[in-house]
């Protein structure tokens, strides 16, 4: 049995895989923050929920049937399981930009924190796994 059969750590690593590709996302959005027409995207939130109201986790196995399936576009320089969604325009400017910096950075700051807090909860599961399978009196 590994970590990957107990529901709390498949969640997890669902998470974190989340986080680490909203966190590219801002990252290219602040990296093109000067680009004329550029549109900033972002991930939908986060939900471990597939089905009426109680969260189940299943892997889903990419099955890759021709090789044009999973052939890279130029538009897209994310790649993964979530897929990027555009951000509402709230200022645009004279050369069409609509990257807010400010408000990339609360995204960006609001991530890393998500991030804190998801491996901190993974340290604690683990030690108390540890905890649990030490020898009594050891």
């Amino acid at each position: 049995m590994g970590l990957d059969d107990i529901p709390l750590f498949a969640m997890l690593r669902d998470r974190l895989g989340y986080l680490s590709e909203r966190q590219s996302v801002i990252a290219q959005n602040v990296a093109n923050s000067d680009t004329p027409g550029y549109a900033p995207s972002d991930l939908k939130p986060f939900s471990i929920a597939t089905g009426g109201s109680q969260p189940q986790l299943q892997a889903v196995a990419v099955t890759m049937t021709s090789p044009m399936h999973l052939a890279p576009t130029a538009s897209k320089a994310v790649s993964g399981p979530y897929k990027p969604r555009k951000s509402a325009d709230s200022e645009t400017t004279l050369d069409g930009n609509s990257v807010v910096l400010e408000d990339e950075m609360i995204k960006m700051n609001q991530t890393r924190m998500d991030y804190d807090a998801a491996i901190s909860f993974y340290q604690k599961s683990l030690g108390l796994i540890r905890l649990a399978t030490k020898k009594p009196g050891s």
